[in-house]
């Protein structure tokens, strides 16, 4: 510290060195970003002489910067000239001291700089030439094993060439030899089955005509005992008559004696015959008597009266109560149960004939108005099952066979009470939604008919149990007021079962005609898909047919043969000339489309308008066909298979190609996109089958024709074996087919296998040998199913095992049981065929169902989503297009834009009054709009602990926490309209059909089906 002397203040003193030898002690700062840039770890990139000269420059900028601002902080503050005078030329030595040592280790720093850069470059040319060094000596090496591995590559051919020649010729020569080796081992196998056949021909020869004498032993020693036993009963009886004749004449002499005595004692002829009149009426009327009471008794002890039969009926319990409480299959298997209907036949026949002499007696009460319902009877009664007749038969049986044609062709009396409509009425009754279809004026009115008729029936039961009643209906026809006495009732029942009828058979017609729709258009199927077979012509000519062309239009011929049949039995003549007029039309619209290039829609998108007769039409059938003969109307299944006009969107679609390949492939891919949608939505796949469709009654019906076809086929190869020339080409292609399938399902392994133990020429040779080998038939068979035990499930084995045997003793017994005739062991091969191929179509279901399962993951995620939206967009285009190309699903949501403001308002404040309301009991809040706007409540209550819950303060904010957030509506526009448009189709009375369905919802037909029922079913339990 120093003091001023001139202001008496204190003054401070530095002092620089003249040189840098006291800076020197202390190490010099690093900066920063020099200290940040040596820390890091990473190698820097190699550097170049333009960008160190760049940094140089950087750096000088940079020192002159921090020279400059070192100056400017040293510049001593403008003071009085008195105060820093004596200090000033110091600091300015000290200063150019200062700059002279930093100028002097910055050219220091620049010459280090420059000889590590010029090290660094000599480094790198080094390296540089070293890298081309090593280069080529790798190339160099390289380019050596190459030659030499193509060099060796080179022998390793020749000798893989050399081996694969020696192989090939070791191969074809065991190849031949084998083939010498079977072809003896089979000409001598032939030899020996010709040897054999030959040894039990004349073995079956031999005793054939053992058996032939011995019959012809047996039939002379019958003949001569029957002649015997007729010579001894001739006789016999001419001496009993001999001794009768004898016996008569004694009587007859006796009472000449007494006649005479009588006349004698009488005196007066007159007297006597009047006398002798009386005794025999009174005897006559006693013998009557007796013998009246004596076949009652027996009457009664038969238990045939009508109480009997009434209680009998009675105790199978069928009323209205019992039928509407007990499930519908149950109801079904009761009444088609043969106890069942023997006894409701005993007592309606019963009843008829009751009714019949009540009818003649002319004292019923109430007689019905419709007394000739033989019309009605005829279209509800059962066709007659032909019979094919056999042609070898005696003369015997062919009176038989001309007796029986003559009284069938008499007309037959039909039961008035048919035992299957009046049990149909129980159905009717107890399960409308299971029998009925819709809800038109025919239905109404047969379930009104039905009902009356079954309270007739069960009043009518009572009266003949417990005799005469009083009823309160008012609309009593007795004499005694409300009595209702069996005769009375027996009217009223008789009315009551004429209207039914009538009811039932105006329903029962619309059924018929549809399933003769469906059948006549299975017919029109068959010949367009004939046509298009086998290539035929307007005139009929198809050219040279070959082998599968000629099975394929004999087997369509036998299909249309039973369908007419059918269409027969439905509707008559009349249904075979719809049928013929319909096939007709068929093949000229098919011509005509086939010339003009128009393509043919498919088989599969065919759509039957059944036409629905109204009770007058039936009364003027006549009169309709007769106008129908004169008028050229087309027929619905033409019009379904041929439109007139063809829509450019469906000629676009995969769907309108006429092409079987296509049309197969597009029912796969449909059918693929129909098992992931189910698999999508959580459903089991192990049940899911092919024919699963809405429309169960189409199915149905399509089932029983495949049925009837399928026995139709068995039917006709039997019948083309029990033939006098027997035809064993069907046997033939069968078992071929068997041994493809069998083949395309096993390993390669196998194949040679089941090939030499399925030999169709030695099948084909052991058939036409007249003399069938049932051993190698048998063997035939038990391969076929030991091998499909060996393919299917080791869990089903022992199952498939049992099940083989047993039915391989079914076909030994019915060998055993047969004549011995070469065609009962053809006929048993034959239908152990049919059975074979039905445990193959088993099998495949069975690995088809397995594949579905290990794809059912996968299908689970979301691939399967994908797969059906690029399904979605293939079937209906981009979605730019959506608006032409879904207008069902335009519509449909467009319909619900006016209320889906009003119905979410609705929703928001039921919400909040669940949540605000606390004090209220739940049921005084149970909203209704939140199941119409799609909300989600599940309140979950047991008859336990109703009142506790609901007494709760905390109850309703509970539901709306348990509630299922992730499907309760957010509030979007597309997710209102969607749950509102889902409400409104449930929501409909009528069922819901797949053409009014919008096009994102058509896989999901049967599902909105059973919502709609269970909607159904809860509107109803919530008015009752």
């Amino acid at each position: 510290m120093m003091e001023s002397p001139e202001r008496g203040r204190s003054a401070v003193a530095m002092e620089f060195p003249a040189s840098d030898g006291a800076m020197s002690c202390s190490p010099p700062t690093m900066p920063s970003w020099l200290r940040r840039r040596l820390s890091e770890s990473k190698t820097p990139p190699p550097s170049t002489v333009e960008g160190i000269e760049a940094r140089l420059r950087d750096a000088d900028l940079r020192r002159q910067k921090f020279y400059e601002n070192l100056s400017s902080k040293a510049r001593p503050k403008p003071r009085s000239p008195s105060r820093c005078s004596s200090h000033e030329d110091d600091l300015g030595q000290r200063l150019d001291a200062k700059l002279q040592a930093a100028e002097e280790k910055r050219l220091s720093i620049l010459t280090n700089a420059q000889m590590r850069l010029a090290k660094l470059d000599e480094l790198r040319q080094a390296a540089k030439i070293e890298a081309e060094m090593r280069l080529r000596k790798k190339r160099a090496e390289l380019s050596t094993k190459v030659e030499m591995r193509v060099q060796q590559a080179e022998a390793n051919r020749m000798l893989i060439l050399k081996a694969y020649k020696q192989r090939r010729a070791t191969l074809k020569e065991r190849t031949s030899q084998s083939l010498l080796r079977r072809m003896a081992k089979e000409s001598k196998y032939k030899e020996r089955v010709c040897t054999a056949i030959c040894q039990k021909r004349a073995a079956a020869e031999k005793k054939r005509l053992a058996l032939l004498e011995a019959e012809k032993r047996r039939v002379r020693a019958r003949v001569l005992e029957v002649r015997k036993v007729a010579r001894s009963i001739s006789h016999q009886r001419e001496i009993e008559r001999k001794e009768m004749k004898n016996k008569l004449e004694d009587r007859l002499q006796r009472a000449r004696r007494q006649r005479a005595e009588y006349l004698k004692q009488r005196g007066k002829p007159q007297n006597f015959v009047c006398y002798e009149w009386n005794i025999t009426q009174e005897q006559e009327a006693d013998i009557l008597s007796r013998k009246l009471a004596r076949c009652w008794r027996k009457f009664v002890m038969a238990r045939k009266t009508t109480a009997h039969l009434t209680r009998a009926y009675s105790q199978l319990n069928i009323n209205e109560g019992s039928v509407k409480g007990m499930p519908f299959e149950q109801f079904a298997l009761l009444i088609q149960s043969t106890a069942t209907l023997r006894t409701t036949k005993a007592l309606l026949d019963r009843v008829e004939k009751r009714f019949n002499l009540t009818r003649m007696a002319g004292s019923a009460p109430n007689t019905s108005s419709f007394d000739d319902i033989d019309h009605l009877l005829k279209r509800v009664a059962s066709p007659k099952r032909r019979v094919t007749p056999r042609k070898n038969v005696s003369s015997r049986e062919d009176k038989k066979t001309t007796a029986i044609r003559q009284a069938a062709k008499t007309p037959v009396k039909l039961s008035r009470y048919q035992v299957r409509v009046v049990l149909c009425a129980y159905m009717i009754l107890g399960h409308p939604d299971a029998v009925i279809s819709g809800q038109g004026e025919r239905e109404i009115a047969l379930a009104k008919s039905a009902e009356k008729f079954v309270k007739e029936l069960e009043l009518l039961i009572k009266i003949t149990l417990n005799g005469p009643i009083q009823v309160s209906d008012g609309q009593s026809n007795c004499v005694l007021g409300g009595r209702r006495t069996f005769r009375s009732q027996l009217g009223e029942f008789d009315s009551a079962w004429c209207s039914f009828l009538n009811s039932f058979v105006v329903w029962k017609v619309k059924d018929a005609r549809s399933l003769e729709d469906d059948l006549v258009k299975a017919a029109c199927r068959l010949e367009l898909s004939m046509i298009q077979t086998c290539k035929m012509t307007p005139d009929g000519d198809s050219g040279s047919l070959t082998h599968d062309m000629k099975a394929i239009q004999k087997q369509v011929n036998e299909d249309q043969k039973l369908l007419r049949e059918k269409v027969t039995h439905l509707s008559g003549d009349a249904g075979i000339k719809r049928m013929e007029n319909a096939l007709s039309d068929t093949r000229m619209k098919f011509f005509e489309a086939r010339e003009n290039g128009i393509p043919i829609s498919p088989l599969s998108t065919l759509i039957l308008s059944p036409n629905s007769a109204s009770p007058a039409a039936l009364g003027s059938s006549d009169k309709t066909d007769d106008l129908t003969e004169n008028t050229p109307k087309r027929s619905p299944v033409v019009r379904s298979l041929f439109r007139d006009e063809v829509n450019p969107k469906e000629v676009s679609s995969p769907s309108s190609s006429s092409s079987p390949a296509e049309y197969s492939s597009e029912k796969l891919e449909l059918e693929n996109v129909r098992i992931v949608n189910e698999c999508v939505h959580g459903e089991n796949l192990a049940f899911i089958d092919t024919s699963n469709s809405a429309d169960d009654g189409q199915e149905n019906i399509m089932a029983k024709v495949r049925e009837t076809l399928k026995k139709a086929y068995w039917d006709g190869v039997m019948d083309s074996v029990k033939k006098d020339k027997s035809n064993y080409s069907r046997v033939v292609e069968l078992t071929r087919e068997v041994s493809d399938e069998i083949s395309a399902m096993a390993p390669k392994s196998w194949r040679q296998e089941i090939i030499e133990a399925i030999d169709l020429n030695i099948l084909t040779e052991v058939l036409n040998s007249g003399k069938a080998d049932i051993d190698y038939l048998g063997k035939i068979l038990e391969f076929a199913l030991v091998t499909l035990q060996k393919l299917s499930a080791p869990a089903c084995e022992d199952e498939l095992k049992e099940k083989h045997q047993k039915f391989l003793k079914e076909l030994a017994e019915i060998c055993w049981a047969s004549d011995g005739s070469e065609n009962s062991h053809v006929i048993a091969f034959i239908k152990g065929l049919s059975f074979v191929l039905e445990q193959i179509q088993e099998l495949k279901q069975e690995i088809s169902v397995a594949r579905i399962r290990i794809l059912e993951p996968f299908l689970k995620g979301p691939g399967a989503l994908e797969f059906l939206g690029k399904a979605f967009t293939k079937h209906y285009g981009h979605p730019s297009n959506a608006f032409t190309s879904l207008p069902l699903t335009e519509n449909w949501l467009s319909s619900m834009n006016g209320s889906k403001d009003e119905e979410w308002n609705e929703h928001k404040i039921s919400r909040t009054l669940l949540t605000s309301r606390q004090e209220y009991s739940s049921r005084s809040f149970l909203p209704s709009t939140t199941l119409r706007t799609g909300g989600s409540l599940l309140v979950k209550m047991s008859s336990t602990n109703t009142a506790d819950t609901s007494s709760s303060p905390s109850y309703a904010t509970s539901l709306t926490e348990n509630a299922d957030h992730t499907s309760e509506c957010n509030g979007e526009e597309i997710d209102i309209l969607v749950r509102l448009g889902l409400l409104k189709l449930v929501s409909k009375v009528h069922g819901l059909e797949e053409g009014e369905l919008p096009e994102t919802m058509k896989l999901n037909f049967s599902r909105l089906r059973a919502v709609q029922s269970r909607v159904q079913k809860i509107i109803v339990i919530v008015t009752r």
